[in-house]
């Protein structure tokens, strides 16, 4: 079989942020008590001009870049978020057309809670995997929602990740997928309503971890491989405790969890949390290295990936800026007023 797998990748993250004791003073809560139960100190905040599609241009665009290749030869675009600018609209459409993709090019926008994103790799994977395309690209991307005052807000924040599948000048082969789901309704939002509701402590147990375990542990049987034959783990992140409980759970050491573990610092991107830690992770990964990457979305299911690193990452991963770089680089703080005005909130009187 021919291999399959990444050859280009790229994130996109919001400089603005906005520190956990900055919500925290307006609604009179204890800071430092989120901080603790989050693991988390500040998250990104997409600017009035950022959105969903202006983040996956970004990521494809960095992504395209590290492939080297002709957006012309992309025959996919599948964007995944719980944030789509449009309910009857594709993003998918804006994105193809913006990165210089053909009008032959399918289009999909994917939803699923968190997992959205990976779904989108799934599909391209299994699209190359079957020679219908030459390459194609998947996007996790969101600017996501927390109602005010809900312990939402204090982790809900922004970002994208993009991944280029194809056959040539791979970068980490793709060897194994899994996929684990259940119909459990830890959290929702309807039609029509701006924010969405949780089930409070039920998300974790018996929705994420129930859910991440099962397709972690489900793809180390399918593969035969163990903890110790894995380099690096990347689980999603809704908040800092929660990956680092799965992980110590499945038996992953936390330095196996540092290079993706970005949640102290980018908050929850939702669609986007576990792709954008998989790019962080492939900027410091060395050949030979294997990756495990486990999504998870509410509703609810999680999708397993074990990646390969070759040798062809040390020729592409300086090509475009690195994930760790875009989160550290001179962030813009914001006050209350000033987020709740970026994140619409509050609107201006016409």
């Amino acid at each position: 079989m021919t291999d399959v797998g990444i050859v280009g990748y790229g994130a996109s993250i919001p400089r603005r942020r906005i520190k956990v004791e900055e919500i925290a003073k307006v609604w009179g809560a204890d800071a430092e008590s989120y901080k603790k139960g989050l693991m988390l100190t500040e998250k990104s905040v997409p600017g009035i001009d950022q959105d969903t599609v202006t983040l996956s241009v970004e990521a494809s665009k960095r992504a395209i870049k590290r492939a080297g290749i002709d957006p012309v030869k992309i025959g996919a675009v599948y964007i995944g978020s719980e944030s789509h600018p449009y309910a009857v609209k594709p993003s998918g459409t804006i994105v193809a057309e913006a990165i210089g993709a053909v009008p032959e090019c399918h289009c999909a926008d994917f939803e699923f809670a968190c997992k959205a994103g990976s779904e989108g790799m799934f599909v391209v994977y299994s699209e190359v995997m079957a020679g219908t395309i030459e390459y194609g690209l998947a996007i996790g991307a969101d600017t996501s929602q927390g109602a005010p005052g809900d312990a939402l807000e204090y982790s809900a924040s922004a970002g994208a990740a993009a991944f280029i599948f194809g056959t040539k000048d791979i970068c980490a082969v793709c060897t194994h997928t899994y996929s684990f789901m259940t119909d459990t309704p830890d959290f929702w939002r309807r039609e029509h309503q701006h924010y969405p509701q949780h089930a409070g402590r039920y998300t974790g147990e018996p929705a994420y971890f129930k859910h991440t375990l099962g397709a972690a542990r489900g793809i180390m049987k399918l593969s035969g491989y163990t903890p110790d034959d894995i380099d690096w783990y990347i689980g999603h992140q809704p908040n800092g405790k929660f990956p680092l409980r799965a992980g110590k759970m499945l038996g992953f050491p936390k330095e196996k969890l540092d290079p993706g573990w970005l949640v102290p610092k980018l908050g929850n991107t939702y669609s986007g949390a576990s792709p954008i830690g998989l790019t962080s992770t492939l900027d410091i990964a060395q050949p030979g290295q294997r990756i495990l990457m486990v999504s998870y979305g509410s509703g609810s299911g999680s999708d397993a990936f074990i990646f390969e690193v070759t040798d062809h990452i040390n020729e592409i991963r300086d090509l475009a800026e690195h994930t760790l770089h875009q989160l550290e680089y001179k962030p813009i703080y914001l006050d209350y007023g000033n987020y709740a005005k970026y994140r619409r909130k509050i609107l201006k009187n016409t």
